[in-house]
């Protein structure tokens, strides 16, 4: 495929869709610059010899020209001078490179049209390829903010994924307490009845009597001191 047609193809694709399919968009976008950067290079290359076509055509058709006028004014002088044939032969001469002169403006017209059209896909070139670097660093802008936004929603399932954890030990941790609960309640029940009677007969069996004894013998013995 020759340069220029692989320039329409490409400017005239969908860039974003192919984009679409690539694996890595990021590694597409450069390497589709990079395409882009090296037709530049071949197309400058390109304009550059056919605008020089379109100056060797113009030279050419310049001299031939001049030839015409120059063998027009011999002929002027050839015929002012009474050499009639000397006037033939210029004339002659004359009507050759007029009909070169048709072929020479041809050829010039064609390599005319064709720098201006090298010159006008060339300069689009560059305007493309402006635009594109712009878009390039949009579309690169915006991969980062989606890099991003992935991230945070697998941290988003990683948090959800820690609240059904969470869920699940609150679960067990009421199953423990109500177990213990049930094992506290079971020992009350299996334990022996409590006795009232041994509690007061207790009350009853401390020896007190001696001990206020004492307390008054103390108290007379204090009295009779004073």
């Amino acid at each position: 495929m020759g340069i220029l047609s692989r320039f329409r193809d490409i400017m005239a694709s969908n860039i974003n869709a192919l984009l679409d399919k690539a694996e890595n968009p990021e590694k597409m976008i450069d390497q589709y610059m990079r395409n882009l950067n090296s037709d530049l290079g071949k197309v400058k290359a390109e304009t550059a010899s056919v605008m020089a076509e379109e100056q060797r055509a113009k030279r050419a058709l310049d001299e031939c020209k001049s030839d015409i006028e120059k063998m027009q004014n011999y002929a002027i002088k050839a015929v002012e001078a009474g050499n009639d044939d000397d006037a033939r032969k210029f004339l002659e001469r004359k009507s050759v490179f007029v009909s070169k002169e048709a072929e020479l403006t041809e050829a010039y017209n064609l390599a005319a049209n064709n720098a201006v059209r090298m010159r006008q896909m060339h300069d689009k070139l560059i305007a493309d390829i402006g635009e594109l670097e712009s878009r390039r660093s949009m579309l690169k802008g915006k991969m980062a903010v989606a890099k991003t936004q992935e991230r945070i929603n697998k941290i988003g399932s990683s948090v959800a994924g820690a609240g059904h954890s969470i869920s699940a030990f609150e679960r067990m941790e009421e199953k423990v307490n109500k177990a213990l609960d049930e094992a506290t309640a079971m020992a009350e029940l299996n334990s022996a009845p409590k006795d009232d009677i041994k509690d007061l007969a207790a009350k009853y069996d401390n020896d007190t009597a001696g001990v206020e004894d004492e307390l008054e013998a103390l108290k007379a013995t204090l009295k009779n001191k004073e």
